[in-house]
């Protein structure tokens, strides 16, 4: 840990010059003294830093002194400023590991290049979470990604339903999409995924288990999140669809819309088009079509179309 911190001291010092030793003590969670101390030990490795006393004074390096430990380019370091997400980080406990990153990516960078990079930061944001939701809480998340690090086995219960099963799992990577947590794991002989959020309780075990070398975890979160999209639609309704329905199919999806778009018939004189949708159930599909209001007529299925009626009735009943 504080060979971690020496190298990060010196990093900060390289990319942000004077730097008084109580900015120190805060940004890295230690006392004055114990900065003392790691300056103290980098001039002992023939590092040139010195002390300004006085007010504006702080510890810096001697000018021209640059380290090369950092392994970026200068291109590379640029591009890294695009993937900067502090709040995924501290959720799995690496926090103060992206500090050092960042430093380390800006250190990389020569003086003149480093305003140009640091306008990638100012002028691009990620923010992984959907619109009107909050991130999903995951106490359990740091604890799983030692586990997954650590290639070690846990055991976990599991929210399913209105119940909870008991599973031992080889956690073999994690994943987030659009604000929530999911871990792949290994049960028996089958990679599953499970949404962190439910896990309820978790323990982790002394089994170590073997990871498959093979095992891509891009690739298998891709395949199978694709699966689940395509697999979950059942059957399928023909509707007709105002100008404005049309547009708002964007809401039930991407793959909605698409076969949208490719069975849209001929419009008619008022705008409208009948078009032919997947539908998950009559159930799932009546809540999702209720939000197109009255720019979408349900043609079949016809326990659609009384679904909807009942709907719009039970509606009228409470409102009238």
């Amino acid at each position: 840990m504080r060979a971690s911190r020496l190298l990060s001291i010196l990093m900060m010092l390289q990319t942000r010059g004077r730097v008084t030793a109580e900015a120190l003590a805060e940004a890295f969670e230690v006392s004055v003294r114990t900065i003392y101390r790691d300056i103290d030990q980098l001039s002992a490795a023939d590092v040139p830093v010195y002390a300004d006393r006085g007010p504006g004074g702080g510890f810096q390096l001697l000018d021209g002194y640059r380290t090369r430990l950092t392994g970026l380019s200068p291109a590379e370091a640029e591009t890294l400023f695009l993937a900067g997400l502090p709040g995924p980080a501290a959720e799995l406990g690496l926090a103060d590991v992206l500090m050092t990153a960042q430093l380390k990516r800006t250190a990389a960078l020569p003086e003149r290049a480093r305003a140009s990079a640091q306008k990638v930061a100012a002028r691009f944001h990620l923010d992984p979470v959907d619109w009107f939701r909050s991130a999903e809480a995951a106490r359990l998340l740091p604890m799983i990604a030692k586990a997954v690090w650590s290639e070690t086995s846990i055991d976990i219960r599991y929210r399913r339903g209105t119940g909870a099963v008991a599973r031992r799992l080889a956690p073999l990577g994690l994943v987030l999409k659009a604000g929530i947590w999911y871990l792949v794991a290994r049960i028996g002989e089958q990679t599953r995924t499970y949404r962190v959020g439910n896990i309820l309780e978790l323990a982790t075990t002394d089994q170590h288990f073997e990871r498959p070398r093979d095992f891509d975890l891009v690739r298998f979160w891709t395949t199978s999140t694709r699966a689940y999209e395509i697999g979950i639609y059942r059957a399928n309704a023909v509707l007709r669809l105002s100008p404005q329905g049309l547009s708002k199919l964007d809401a039930l999806g991407a793959a909605v819309q698409q076969a949208a778009r490719e069975s849209a018939g001929p419009r008619e004189k008022d705008g409208w088009v009948c078009v032919t949708i997947p539908i998950e159930s009559i159930d799932q599909a009546a809540v999702d079509l209720l939000r197109l209001g009255l720019d979408a007529e349900v043609l079949k299925p016809v326990a659609l179309r009384r679904r909807l009626a009942k709907a719009a009735r039970e509606i009228v009943r409470l409102y009238g």
